[in-house]
């Protein structure tokens, strides 16, 4: 199989300097509607970097459930390897790609927990099989086989089966509060739009990067 030859080139939209917002996020959230309007199947899917205290990198697809001036909020397992890594090295990138726009957006900024009742608000939220899910399984830890799994759901649905799912401890949200946060819009022939801010003293500064 050759790859050599597999390319596409770009050239839906423009991005120029006068085109964006002063503030990154009110620009996210006006490429996120327009990601929306497109039919993008998950626009919040996103890539997750982190990296350990040694450096090693790992990298996953979650799903962004929140943004706001303070940042870009996910939830995870607590006790997974991402939650642990993020305990130890509070730092992340994230990384959306919208292929139908040929757009992509980098983030990079520390990571904070939020407040345990801004977890449990959104807990209540997600559907029942969900926050079974939740109690049910322990993020990335090993299994002996899919029956285990399925025996252990079981098991929580017959301690939950009256009554409200309790929020558990052990999950919740991080917040990844942004650093520098870059555009990128495809271009003809590799020579890509793309425009970063990175944050200053009492505001934003935008700067064109070299494709």
């Amino acid at each position: 199989m050759s790859l050599a030859d597999q390319r596409i080139d770009y050239g839906r939209h423009s991005l120029d300097e006068a085109s964006v917002d002063p503030d990154p996020i009110v620009q996210f959230e006006r490429w996120y509607a327009e990601a929306m309007a497109a039919k993008v199947p998950e626009p919040n899917a996103m890539t997750l970097a982190t990296a350990t205290p040694g450096g090693v990198p790992e990298a996953r697809i979650v799903l962004l459930k929140g943004v706001t001036a303070a940042g870009f909020t996910f939830f995870t397992d607590y006790r997974s390897p991402k939650a642990i890594a993020l305990g130890l090295n509070p730092v992340a990138a994230l990384v959306f790609f919208w292929q139908l726009l040929e757009r992509q957006v980098r983030i990079i900024g520390r990571v904070e927990r939020i407040a345990p009742a801004e977890s449990a608000e959104y807990f209540h939220s997600r559907p029942h099989g969900s926050q079974l899910g939740a109690w049910t399984s322990r993020q990335s830890s090993v299994l002996p086989d899919r029956a285990t799994l399925e025996a252990a759901l079981a098991e929580t649905e017959a301690r939950y089966a009256e009554g409200a799912v309790p929020y558990p401890e052990h999950w919740g949200g991080f917040r990844v509060v942004p650093e520098a946060i870059e555009f990128w819009q495809g271009r003809s022939n590799r020579l890509h739009d793309r425009i970063r801010y990175r944050r200053a003293a009492g505001g934003w500064e935008r700067e064109r990067l070299s494709p």
